[in-house]
């Protein structure tokens, strides 16, 4: 039987909080598994265990269900690596057998066996395992055994009741379950950047509660729908989400009609970050996640990050500081949102953008320029007025 064999990270070193984890863990890879059959989903020593009961009818990702399902706990957090294993009896002629259904294994240039023997009752040690296995897949098949650089590795491992034959494993997703470090109001905007800075703190733990400023009639439906969009492929790898969407139009309006133009844009981000807090903290998340990369845009120099941050009562994330857009693009194609975040459609932080924005902002102007106007009550409104889309 081909089960779903997964190997759990960085949460194994974690003490006495180690079983609310794994919990986090098995719920969301239960979860992700569901629309393709039913699985009983088990754990034993740092391993975990997929095995189809049923299978569905229905395909949600268009891949045939064994397919899909495997392509869906790819995208858990939480685990380090996963293959598709052979369950089998423990008797060494199934073993045997068996191995020679692995897939990869007929076309390989050269091969080895590694034995993991976690049943110490077991009557042959980890070396005879290797070395009678290995002997009857080079008699078998042909393929010359190199234990250096192999084209293909055999892994058996013994456990309690079964034996688990499987090739090399694929890369897991990594980092930790979600939920189990709190939540964040991510900033998301129709950009690259933002999509990708949610994920890697979704990697870390974090449960997302998206929020996205939108200016109509100076932005369209359309840039709106393309941020659902990639909420929606977010909420693959994170999980189901609420998508807080906030019409921005009357505070844009108000900051270009009565404040510097040159300030325009740091007084946008500060409006932005004070409604993100009034958010996170109407439903318990503890942090401002935004997608900042330093010195990429005039809004991103040091001294309009710490004039934006100012606004914030929570700690503002910025997972993507350090890197450049190259880079950001790669994992934005790895996690499946770049062809979407580089659709022609513009977000609201491209209204009203000021020819010659201030780069080095003063805090005691900036403050100056907040008091020309009622931002609070623009921002009030705002909040009113809060529309919430379920995506995932």
């Amino acid at each position: 039987m081909e089960i779903i064999l997964l190997k759990m990270g960085e949460m194994v070193l974690k003490g006495l909080n180690r079983p609310r984890f794994e919990a986090s863990l098995l719920a969301r890879l239960r979860a992700v598994l569901a629309p393709y059959g039913a699985f009983e989903v088990s754990s034993h020593q740092s391993a975990v265990y997929a095995v189809p009961l049923t299978e569905s009818g229905g395909a949600p990702s268009g891949l045939p269900p064994p397919d899909g399902a495997y392509a869906a706990a790819a995208r858990v957090f939480g685990f380090s690596a996963l293959c598709r294993a052979i369950r089998c009896g423990k008797d060494l002629d199934g073993i045997k057998q068996n191995a020679l259904s692995l897939p990869g294994l007929r076309n390989a240039r050269s091969f080895k066996v590694e034995a993991r023997r976690a049943d110490k009752r077991y009557p042959l040690t980890s070396p005879q395992i290797c070395d009678r296995l290995g002997g009857f897949i080079h008699e078998t098949l042909g393929l010359p055994v190199d234990v250096h650089t192999p084209g293909e590795v055999v892994w058996v491992e013994i456990r309690e009741s079964s034996a688990y034959l499987h090739t090399r494993p694929d890369e897991g997703a990594g980092g930790l379950p979600p939920g189990t470090a709190g939540k964040a109001v991510l900033l998301l905007s129709g950009g690259i950047d933002s999509p990708v800075a949610g994920w890697r703190m979704a990697r870390r733990g974090l449960s997302l509660l998206p929020v996205h400023f939108h200016s109509y009639p100076y932005t369209s439906p359309e840039a709106k729908e393309k941020a659902l969009k990639l909420a929606r492929i977010l909420a693959d790898w994170c999980g189901p989400m609420t998508v807080r969407i906030l019409s921005f139009t009357a505070i844009q309006e108000a900051i270009r009609k009565n404040c510097p133009a040159d300030l325009a844009t740091v007084l946008t981000r500060r409006s932005m970050c004070r409604a993100a807090n009034a958010v996170a903290l109407r439903n318990g998340a503890g942090a401002l996640v935004t997608g900042d990369s330093l010195g990429q845009v005039a809004s991103q120099t040091m001294e309009a990050l710490a004039v934006t941050e100012q606004a914030s009562a929570l700690p503002v994330l910025r997972p993507l500081i350090g890197t450049d857009k190259e880079e950001t693009a790669r994992l934005a194609r790895r996690i499946g949102t770049f062809e979407t975040s580089i659709l022609p459609y513009e977000d609201c932080c491209g209204v009203f953008t000021p020819r010659h924005p201030q780069t080095k902002p003063k805090p005691e102007a900036v403050l100056a320029a907040e008091k020309l106007y009622d931002y609070a009550a623009l921002e009030a409104e705002t909040l009113k007025a809060v529309e919430k889309v379920e995506v995932g």
